[in-house]
């Protein structure tokens, strides 16, 4: 089954589909089109490809709708499919029952992305304990594995009362 990206706030899991799965569960939804996926994917260019647990996959291609006044790629983009890919991987080791959010992200740019070029982003979580949960990510050309990126987020992790 295709992914779905939602249109409307209706669209997106409620608290039952969070609450009732595990975070690898919840992704897994989403990755086979069970789930709606965020619509911001769409609006920067990039999806969802791949989810196992402490390890989750994006691919996009930045496009003219991303660029910054000197012509190059925004480093909002280069964050949000960072944060993305981190804090999903950060979710595939959250028990049923909880939930995350981000506390921080921080992204290294190495070298700039060239409009059009399509990049993975691969998140792994470093530590998943009851509290808090750390990923790292890397930002590669999809066609030449060059890095063009590299970032770390904690995310706090919280159960549902």
């Amino acid at each position: 089954m295709p992914q779905t990206i939602a249109t409307s706030l209706d669209d997106l899991p409620d608290a039952e589909a969070l609450l009732s799965r595990s975070g690898l569960d919840f992704m897994r939804s989403i990755l086979r089109g069970e789930l709606s996926g965020p619509p911001i994917g769409r609006t920067l260019g990039f999806r969802l490809t791949g989810v196992e647990e402490g390890r989750v996959t994006f691919e996009g291609t930045p496009g003219f709708d991303a660029t910054n006044p000197m012509r190059g790629l925004h480093g909002g983009w280069y964050g949000a499919i960072l944060d993305s890919c981190m804090a999903c991987a950060v979710m595939t080791r959250v028990p049923r029952g909880s939930f995350y959010t981000t506390l921080e992200f921080k992204v290294n740019i190495t070298r700039a992305i060239p409009l059009g070029t399509p990049v993975r982003a691969i998140g792994t979580v470093q530590h998943a304990g009851r509290s808090t949960g750390v990923a790292t990510g890397e930002l590669r050309g999809a066609e030449d594995d060059r890095l063009y990126a590299t970032g770390s987020t904690t995310c706090m992790i919280m159960k549902s009362d």
